[in-house]
């Protein structure tokens, strides 16, 4: 076999990244040249339906009919493609707490986005939410409880395999309990392997027998393996999931340009580590010289036998039977209406009351302080300006806009003394440090984003677990007194 059949069978194992928003002459080379069929795309790459379907139909076209064409279309603040209806947030449903509509959302959001040509989506997550302070899960998850998490998680994905897409639960073996986001570092969940097994590990030894993929978490697991993140560690991989649970679906690699591999490892020596240590795709997303260098690497370790032709093969059949029960085309959008009006409902049986939230009667003066400026931590689109929840809210009442650059030197006591009704707008996951819970004193405070933000600072609460339009929408039904707030936050601690 030749250096460059080599390099066509390590093609087969990775899933790339592209850069703008349409396939360029050389990318497609690249992507022929190399047998690859996996892509990934994000925001950067979506500017409306009809460029987007345009997209994955040249990358379809390029890559075959084996094609496997992949976005992160969660819900809530992870989602790629912003104008399809926008579906709740994984904790929103779990605040619904309902299977059936947990389905319906799953299936809608996989119809959409097949429409646009996509066959994979990597949701949903599967992580129980059990650390308060955890940077990158929160309201991405189904709640703390892994029976009830399960439940929901298993209903949404068998939504989305009706509608024709695969899902990939993540991350495995669970990303709840951090502190540390791994995207920016390489986090550690040290507890004992019983106590793994009851909570973190549940819902995947679940979901093993119904997930088509599961993607790997770059966390170290010392109770399994005290040397390597489960994305490079055999003993997660193959020993726990291949062996002990009986897993044959695909397993995926999360990023492997996140901090947590990319500051420790060569690109080309990672993946083949998480190759070796039982992977069937590793997510190279980086810059085409990291692409070129993952698949050199991998196919040296093709040619000199640390991937036998045994073990290639059994990853390359698990994908070949992925990519054939969820074919890539794109397909008529005939439920876009119901699909909103679904989406509309979902996130208004997720709103949730903290304590005794006052409705100040139409015509109030309010004031609303919020953020000055809307920000991603990378995983998440950016929040919702201050200027559209001031908007929302002058639909009902008389507003006046605060706006705050750094929560943790912004003094509460230099607004004015004059009466308003004073509301607080969080837009952001990023919880609030002792500054802001000591001296922060709003009547009413919205958590349009991460709900953990409600227990920070001292006030009745409004929490929607996401900042969608329809989340404001149904905040100001609300306030109107059109609704009730009847979620239940599926958390510990409210």
């Amino acid at each position: 076999m030749s250096t460059q059949d080599h390099r066509r069978l390590a093609g087969r194992l990775i899933m790339i990244r592209l850069f703008g928003t349409e396939l360029d002459a050389d990318t497609a080379d690249f992507i022929r040249a190399n047998r690859i069929r996996g892509a990934c795309l994000f925001r950067q790459n979506m500017l409306d339906a009809a460029q987007l379907t345009r997209f994955t139909g040249d990358l379809r076209s390029a890559m075959g009919g084996d094609a496997l064409i992949a976005l992160d279309q969660e819900g809530g603040a992870v989602v790629r493609a912003l104008w399809v209806p926008p579906p709740p947030s994984a904790m929103a449903l779990g605040a619904a707490g309902d299977a059936t509509l947990a389905r319906d959302v799953g299936a809608a959001v996989a119809r959409a986005i097949r429409a646009l040509g996509f066959n994979w989506n990597f949701a949903p997550v599967l992580d129980l939410n059990n650390n308060p302070r955890n940077p990158v899960i929160a309201e991405r998850s189904f709640g703390a409880d892994p029976d009830e998490a399960t439940r929901l998680a298993l209903a949404w994905m068998a939504g989305s395999a009706d509608a024709g897409v695969a899902c990939c639960v993540k991350h495995f073996p669970g990303h709840g309990d951090t502190h540390v986001d791994s995207h920016r570092d390489l986090p550690t969940v040290d507890k004992p392997l019983a106590e793994l097994e009851r909570f973190e590990f549940a819902p995947f030894r679940t979901a093993a027998a119904h997930a088509p993929a599961m993607m790997t978490a770059h966390i170290v697991y010392p109770a399994l393996d005290p040397d390597n993140p489960a994305t490079m560690s055999r003993a997660i991989l193959t020993d726990l999931l291949r062996a002990r649970w009986g897993y044959d679906g695909v397993i995926i690699t999360d990023g492997m340009d996140m901090h947590a591999i990319a500051h420790r490892y060569a690109a080309g020596e990672a993946a083949v580590n998480a190759l070796i240590a039982g992977a069937d795709m590793v997510m190279a997303i980086g810059s085409r010289a990291t692409q070129e260098a993952t698949l050199d690497a991998i196919a040296a370790a093709i040619a000199d036998g640390r991937l036998p032709p045994a073990d290639v093969q059994a990853r390359l059949d698990r994908l070949d039977r992925l990519a054939a029960a969820y074919p890539a085309q794109s397909a008529p959008y005939a439920t876009e209406d119901a699909d909103r009006a679904l989406m509309n409902d979902a996130w208004r049986r997720a709103l949730t009351a903290r304590g005794t939230p006052p409705r100040p009667a139409p015509g109030t003066k309010v004031r609303l302080v919020a953020r000055q400026d809307v920000v991603s931590d990378g995983v998440s689109e950016a929040g919702v300006p201050a200027s559209a929840i001031a908007a929302m809210l002058a639909t009902l009442f008389d507003v006046d806009l605060v706006t705050f650059a750094d929560a943790d030197t912004f003094d509460w006591g230099a607004l004015p003394h004059d009466g308003r009704f004073t509301i607080l707008a969080s837009t952001s996951r990023r919880r609030y440090g002792e500054h802001a819970r000591a001296t922060w004193t709003p009547d009413l405070h919205l958590a349009l984003w991460n709900p953990y933000q409600a227990l920070d600072v001292a006030a009745p609460a409004l929490m929607t677990y996401g900042f969608a339009p329809p989340a404001l929408d149904a905040v100001r039904a609300w306030l109107a007194g059109a609704i009730e707030a009847d979620g239940r936050c599926p958390v510990p601690g409210f």
